[in-house]
């Protein structure tokens, strides 16, 4: 099947979106075994990957119980701010938007005042989620357990709707495959999740001609906003990301379901099984969730095309002792940039606060050309030049999946370096722009990845350029660099509060 997709989509997608028992953690050195290890798998035809022999089997054991953040017992009233919507309203007090708007006779919930005063009932907490673990952290993240994993292979061999495929994303018609391994690589999220959330809820692996509405809808959000795959897949990975490191964060007292219903989740979990959980919470109601989350949904998919789940842990996936290679500023000496933006999501809304912007010299506003260069803040081989990112891999060994990696995005093709190139740091990679998203202007955007998971720029492993150390203040996009007791403040616009120079 082909469906043409007309819209300008990286940019949707990214303003939409954006910005165990133990085995020994992989560190930059990592070096991953010969794969992959396969059977035939009598269900589907398709080589299920066994274990890898050179690593021992573990079976997911609970994690400490950890204190989730206290849930509201008391009514309160809250006055809107400028800025302010409902739906976030809501979400911040743990409540259901139909709850908020009922309660405050409220209409249309797309209009608020300034000042109005707002009364927020507690939340009506239900039974608690399950503890069952779905998924170890390092099948959520596009980790080590990816390389190897070709999507071409897994779709022709197990055929379906997936395997005729075709979408045209903004100028370019491609597969089913290269949809999910683009979306996959963009999110850092891995394949495995979603081709198992793509069958649970769209049947398109098993079925070579699924419903309409799965057809349209195959993660099963159905918003005419994002008909077929690629939106799909995008919203997928976001929500995946968002469940991930809110956990990390211990920013969830509770899931709120399709259906209204407040669950909180058992402490016990990890954030790969929290990941799925509240993507579940999103479009299900109270006993498809639980059906969803238990042994018997999306796991027992995952097991029937992939093996068990937990014989790919790898835990912990970012080592307790991690610290940043040494990094600069991604602009050339005796330049003078603007610091336009603060820790925010790496990629999408859901990822972890990664990133941090900066925009060149000159006076001219809006995205417009710069020939003004973004360097390499830091050395190592470059694994991908397209759609405005250019990817580099500081170990070496050519993998977005292992050690640390550094996202440059809003690249313009011009100049461009290209993919395999070496560089080391301080070497030009390309010019700003507004390329690979939609941006208010041209800017390069900076994130950090070990791993396969994208590192906060204001927690424990700090975001240090020059000396300069990223600080967060709790609001995306506000923050500061600090050295020295220098501070230079986050504006999206030209100040001298935000100038700085190598």
């Amino acid at each position: 099947m082909r469906r043409m997709v007309k819209r300008c989509l990286i940019g949707v997608i990214m303003v939409l979106f954006m910005a165990g028992c133990v085995r020994p953690a992989y560190d930059d050195s990592f070096i991953p075994p010969a794969g992959p290890f396969v059977t035939p798998s009598p269900q589907t035809g398709w080589q299920v990957p066994t274990h890898n022999p050179v690593l021992p089997v573990y079976t997911p054991t609970p994690n400490p119980p950890r204190q989730l953040p206290v849930t509201r017992t008391e009514t309160i009233e809250y006055t809107v701010k400028s800025g302010d919507t409902l739906a976030a309203i809501a979400k911040y007090h743990t409540l259901p938007l139909s709850v908020v708007a009922e309660t405050n006779n409220i209409e249309d919930p797309n209009l608020l005042e300034v000042g109005q005063v707002l009364v927020l009932p507690p939340p009506e907490l239900q039974e608690t989620g399950s503890a069952f673990k779905i998924l170890p952290d390092s099948e959520i993240i596009r980790s080590p357990t990816a390389i190897g994993f070709r999507v071409e292979d897994f779709t022709q061999a197990t055929g379906g709707f997936l395997s005729t495929y075709r979408e045209e994303v903004g100028d370019v018609e491609l597969t089913g495959a290269q949809i999910i391994e683009r979306v996959s690589r963009e999110f850092s999220v891995h394949p495995h999740v979603l081709l198992t959330w793509l069958e649970y809820q769209g049947n398109w692996i098993s079925s070579s001609n699924p419903d309409e509405t799965q057809q349209k809808f195959p993660a099963g959000y159905q918003n005419p906003y994002y008909e077929g795959l690629y939106y799909q897949m995008a919203w997928t990975a976001n929500n995946l990301n968002m469940g991930y490191y809110l956990w990390k964060t211990n920013a969830v007292s509770a899931w709120i379901l399709n259906d209204d219903a407040v669950i909180p989740p058992d402490p016990t979990i990890n954030p790969g099984t929290a990941a799925v959980q509240h993507l579940a919470s999103l479009i299900m109601d109270q006993p498809a969730w639980r059906s969803a989350v238990s042994e018997n949904g999306f796991s027992e998919v995952f097991t029937r095309y992939f093996g068990q789940a937990f014989d790919y842990s790898i835990d912990p996936l970012i080592p307790a002792n991690l610290t940043q290679p040494v990094m600069q500023l991604p602009f050339e000496e005796n330049s003078v940039w603007s610091f336009t933006g603060g820790p925010h999501g790496a990629w999408g809304t859901g990822s972890a606060w990664g990133a941090i912007d900066f925009a060149p010299p000159g006076d001219a506003l809006g995205c417009v050309q710069s020939d003004a260069w973004v360097t390499a803040a830091a050395g190592g081989v470059v694994t991908r030049s397209e759609n405005g990112v250019v990817a580099i891999d500081l170990d070496g060994d050519g993998y977005e999946e292992t050690g640390w990696v550094l996202l440059n995005l809003h690249i313009e093709t011009r100049d461009r370096i290209p993919a395999g190139s070496t560089v080391v740091a301080g070497d030009r990679i390309g010019h700003p722009s507004c390329e690979g998203g939609v941006s208010n202007g041209t800017h390069v955007h900076l994130a950090r990845k070990f791993n396969g998971e994208w590192i906060p720029a204001d927690q424990s492993i700090p975001f240090i350029l020059d000396s300069w150390v990223s600080q967060g203040t709790g609001v995306e996009y506000n923050g500061y660099l600090v050295k020295n007791g220098q501070v230079v403040e986050a504006w999206d616009h030209r100040t001298e509060l935000n100038q700085i120079q190598r």
